[in-house]
């Protein structure tokens, strides 16, 4: 049984393709936490099957199911109950040549309609629709398709528009992301951008003179095609219902403003207008549900149920596209799915998708106590041939972009815990999303629009990286090295 981190991982990861690792584990000790997240009695031992990732891969890459011998290690009472209600400084609840262009501004000419065969405009995007295929994320011919992705944050806030549309045009920032290694983008939006009808204003979109005077879903539409034509696929986010940077209001699936109601119309609204379009891949329901938000138990705060309903309307539209499923507690507990799995009424489309940052955990002193964290958490979901069975893609994660501290283990807390928690993504070969790729914010309650955002990979300019031993890390786990079993 490995007990200890394993060495290496990310340069090997790099450069060889990590055709072989150690598995690792969690540990055995009692949680720095409450245990009220978890049931009495709760089998967290059994969900902290984190060995499961490391299945003895050999030079094929394909993990096997496991079995006895693997190891897996004691039991772990830990839980995210003591989250603070507003996790300080949460970025997360808000934190070339060019196609088909206009001069040398690089103005988009017009969303790319598609007409006749939809992939023949967009001959960099891989083969769609997505789908799922025990812990894997299938593309349409088969082949696993690993999401290593970036958060492009604005539309939930209050100019409706993702930021930087004032500095670069929306292509040049697209086939930067894709030029930095990134294949897809977690795009957030409030289901009060999709239901605005007033054109967005000129200052946001100040380096896109083209997209003035278009709604804020036709500035959606656009991004969505200049993302496709440099090859990148999209991960709708419902971040959240009023246009805000944090409500705690919005910690369950409805307001008041927007009841449940609201959401499943606005949510078959968008699979009706992009269930066709081939970058569009999937839906993330719901960000980071909190203020008692529960899998199974009273209907009002039920969010399994309301899964259920809110993807069953969108499959009478799109059967197609995944569905994304956040847990509960700021999206990281899925220990409900242990109990009692969420099973969709259209197979091979379900991604959960856990969040994780420094301050979900106590003061971090080693990579086994950030493995027992996660392992009771969420990273069950991976093991194979379970009832519980899952992709599991990190819908977000991030650190400080001012110092290498921020990336490096050190004495900064943000340094440990994302050293520790690459290595984590590594070693499982997990999909996921940092937040954010923006180099300037968006404008919101608390946030000076244009101000430079310290979390995020480019710089103000959105064309270089704001910390390259940020990216490097990142870079580091962008392909994938494990693969299903033939």
């Amino acid at each position: 049984m490995w007990t200890t981190r394993p060495s290496s991982a990310r340069s090997r990861t790099r450069r060889s393709g990590m055709r072989a690792w150690p598995a690792m584990v969690c540990c055995i000790r009692r949680s720095r936490y409450s245990s009220e997240a978890f049931p009495s009695g709760s089998h967290v031992s059994e969900r902290c099957l984190i060995a499961a990732f490391m299945l003895a891969l050999g030079p094929a890459c394909s993990p096997s199911k496991p079995s006895a011998d693997d190891g897996v290690a004691s039991s772990v009472d830990s839980g995210l109950s003591t989250i603070e209600d507003e996790a300080p400084g949460d970025p997360g609840d808000d934190g070339g040549d060019t196609s088909d262009t206009d001069s040398d501004t690089g103005s988009d000419t017009g969303a790319d309609t598609g007409d006749g065969d939809p992939e023949a405009s967009y001959p960099l995007l891989p083969a769609t629709p997505l789908r799922t295929q025990g812990r894997w994320v299938l593309d349409a011919d088969g082949s696993r398709f690993k999401l290593a992705s970036v958060n492009w944050y604005g539309f939930e806030e209050l100019d409706h528009v993702p930021a930087g549309l004032e500095v670069r045009h929306v292509d040049d920032i697209a086939q930067t992301i894709a030029a930095l290694g990134f294949n897809s983008v977690r795009l957030p939006f409030s289901l009060e951008m999709v239901e605005a009808t007033e054109p967005v204003g000129e200052i946001p979109l100040a380096a896109n003179p083209d997209l003035v005077g278009r709604t804020p879903i036709e500035v959606m539409d656009a991004v969505i095609d200049a993302l496709a034509r440099a090859g990148l696929v999209v991960i709708l986010d419902n971040h959240s219902s009023e246009a805000v940077w944090y409500s705690a209001e919005n910690g369950l699936w409805y307001t008041d403003e927007y009841p449940e109601s609201t959401w499943i119309a606005d949510w078959v609204f968008l699979a009706e207008r992009y269930g066709d379009h081939p970058a569009v891949v999937g839906y993330d329901l719901r960000n980071e549900l909190r203020n008692g938000a529960t899998w199974g138990g009273p209907a009002e705060t039920n969010w399994k149920a309301a899964v259920e309903r809110v993807s069953d309307a969108i499959f009478a539209v799109d059967s197609e596209s995944l569905i994304v499923v956040a847990g509960v507690a700021y999206g990281s507990d899925f220990s409900g799915a242990y109990y009692d799995p969420l099973v969709l009424s259209v197979p091979n489309r379900l991604v959960y998708t856990p969040h994780d940052y420094s301050w979900f955990h106590g003061t971090l002193t080693s990579y086994e106590d950030l493995a027992a964290d996660l392992g009771g958490w969420w990273g069950f979901l991976i093991v194979e041939d379970q009832p519980w069975t899952a992709p599991v893609w990190v819908g977000e994660f991030g650190t400080c972009n001012t110092s290498v501290a921020c990336v490096e283990a050190s004495t900064d807390v943000n340094g440990i815990w994302f050293d520790l928690f690459l290595d984590y993504l590594a070693a499982g070969d997990i999909d996921w999303a940092y937040w954010p790729v923006n180099g300037t914010m968006a404008r919101a309650d608390d946030r000076e629009f244009g101000a430079t955002d310290w979390f995020g990979v480019l710089d103000r300019t959105w064309s270089e990286p704001s910390l390259p031993e940020l990216l490097d890390g990142l870079q580091a786990i962008q392909d994938p090295w494990a693969f299903p079993a033939e």
